[in-house]
């Protein structure tokens, strides 16, 4: 089953404990961004320790309702400028609740080359992202089946990577 909008949605609503996520690509293209980004490449920069908005305030409400929401993103040094781009707004995020950790495979293996993007809500529903080479999304497929191989990627994917704020420190973003 494919989801979009109000289905969508209703996954990061009603999900009861936890909402993780596993990013594995250098770029993701997404129009809303678009300005954004462009404003960033050309110099302008949010102040991550004042920074809120909408989805910042949210991760302050999980996390008083005691629910968790957490990602790893699998980079690459040197970071593409979308990563660059993306990192100056994790810092507000992991302040706000979101525990976001990079696992950086540039001089190593990677563990979890064969992962998918996907998001895992409960422990229990996969919602597989699909994106095309460039980055841009194809689509969100509620997975079918057992999911206890993306509950392999989340133990790996966890314990092979850093909190955001120790990989980034002393690190030129």
């Amino acid at each position: 089953m494919l989801l979009d909008g109000d289905a969508w949605a209703d996954r990061f609503r009603s999900f009861a404990r936890e909402a993780w996520r596993l990013e594995t690509l250098p770029v993701y293209r997404v129009p809303q961004e678009e300005d954004e980004i462009r404003a960033f490449l050309a110099g302008e920069r949010i102040d991550p320790r004042t920074y809120a908005d909408e989805y910042t305030e949210d991760l302050k409400r999980l996390r008083a309702q005691g629910k968790a929401k957490g990602r790893v993103h699998v980079v690459t040094r040197p970071l593409s400028d979308y990563l660059r781009f993306e990192f100056m707004y994790y810092l507000p995020h992991a302040r706000a609740g979101e525990d976001i950790r990079i696992l950086d495979v540039t001089d190593r293996e990677n563990p979890l080359a064969d992962a998918p993007d996907f998001w895992m809500f409960d422990r229990s529903e996969v919602v597989l992202m699909n994106y095309a080479s460039d980055g841009t999304q194809i689509d969100r497929e509620v997975f079918e089946g057992d999911v206890s191989v993306f509950l392999a990627y989340q133990e790996i994917a966890t314990a092979e990577s850093v909190p955001f704020e120790e990989y980034v420190k002393g690190l030129d973003i």
